[in-house]
């Protein structure tokens, strides 16, 4: 109890704005969709497993901070139920739809956000895939460029891209080998990127469906290792292969890449987390939008680990984190069955230091961290 009391009070000049919430049930994704709305999901009831749109209090909907605020709670905008686990959700851009996907195979589940006079999110219909019995759930991504899109697979020689409204496949990948993927990405409507549980990261390009293009492998390491990767979408113009992939193993290891000089690291870097190698499930590594070469880590145990990069080289010594966010540790337990585990992480997408992020006993945060005096950015 004395540790949470500590952190309270040092949570008062540690943070610019902390809300805390909690979810009737937890959620291991935080989807930003259309109207600054943002969506989360139950992954583990076995009567259904709901899907929330909610509409963020108002502060986060104001790019400066406005003091206070009465409005300080999410609000339930409409919802749907699943009857399996939503283990990834994606919003669609420029529609009203979703995307979903989770056990017990690869298929996928399209959804509805209704009109503005209703409060439900209907299921419209699956996308099957096939030979889906016994797969993994599919890693998604989606895009509208020339039409919505969803890119999904569990394995790296089923990776394909189904037009959402038609269910028409477009897009079918070279087979690189049958390993599990871990998270797949649009970097733009021709370039697809691909990372396999074993840290393998490949780049595709749709024009050429037979062309795949292996980066740098990480390092060697134990075959239980595991990793998973986050993209970073740069300013109108760049190109999108000129921003860094980040790659982290459950082992506390990062890897930056350029995609245009796949053929070496960009940095390497350690984490300082807890009991390293253990399990990957909730792994979790992303790009702040809006802060230059900052990213940040979760999956390990209880925290959020911010890192700024641009110190990095590549000599993969341990890296010290800017801000370590430990709400979650001190939130929801209370001495009764293991503490929380942060389940997943996103960033807001136009508040530099703006983090929203869940754990396993159902809370969801939003956190807005003071910058140390003397410190730019």
């Amino acid at each position: 109890m004395e540790a949470a009391d500590e952190w309270l009070l040092q949570s008062l000049r540690l943070y610019r704005d902390l809300h805390t919430f909690e979810l009737q049930a937890p959620t291991r994704l935080i989807e930003w969709a259309r109207g600054s709305r943002v969506c989360v999901a139950g992954y583990g009831q076995s009567d259904g497993n709901e899907i929330l749109q909610l509409i963020p209090p108002p502060t986060l909907l104001t790019k400066e901070t406005q003091g206070l605020c009465p409005e300080r709670d999410f609000k339930v905008e409409c919802g749907g139920f699943s009857e399996r686990p939503v283990y990834s959700l994606k919003y669609v851009p420029d529609t009203s739809l979703l995307v979903t996907s989770g056990p017990p195979d690869s298929s996928l589940q399209v959804w509805q956000v209704s009109a503005e006079d209703s409060d439900i999110i209907k299921s419209v219909s699956p996308i099957e895939t096939e030979n889906d019995t016994g797969q993994s759930w599919a890693k998604i991504a989606t895009i509208s460029a020339r039409a919505p899109w969803v890119l999904h697979s569990s394995r790296l020689d089923r990776v394909q891209i189904t037009e959402v409204e038609s269910r028409k496949n477009v897009y079918t990948a070279a087979s690189g080998g049958s390993e599990e993927l871990s998270s797949l990405a649009f970097l733009d409507c021709n370039t697809l990127l691909l990372c396999c549980t074993t840290g393998r990261l490949c780049l595709a390009d749709i024009r050429q469906p037979q062309s795949l293009v292996e980066a740098v492998s990480v390092p060697s390491a134990p075959c239980s290792e595991q990793w998973c990767m986050g993209t970073r979408h740069g300013a109108q113009g760049l190109e999108p292969s000129s921003q860094p992939v980040a790659r982290l193993s459950n082992r506390g290891l990062l890897t930056l890449t350029d995609l245009r000089k796949t053929s070496e690291f960009l940095a390497l870097a350690k984490a300082r987390v807890p009991s390293p190698g253990s399990g990957a499930e909730f792994l979790c590594v992303s790009w702040a939008p809006a802060l230059e070469g900052c990213l940040a880590i979760s999956g390990f145990d209880g925290t959020v680990h911010v890192y700024d990069t641009q110190s990095w080289d590549s000599s993969g010594k341990e890296a010290e984190p800017i801000f370590v966010h430990k709400g979650h540790a001190f939130g929801g337990a209370g001495g009764s069955g293991d503490p929380p585990l942060v389940t997943v992480h996103t960033w807001h997408l136009q508040k530099p230091r703006t983090l929203l992020s869940a754990a396993s006993d159902g809370s969801l945060h939003v956190w807005d961290w003071v910058q140390p005096c003397g410190k730019g950015g």
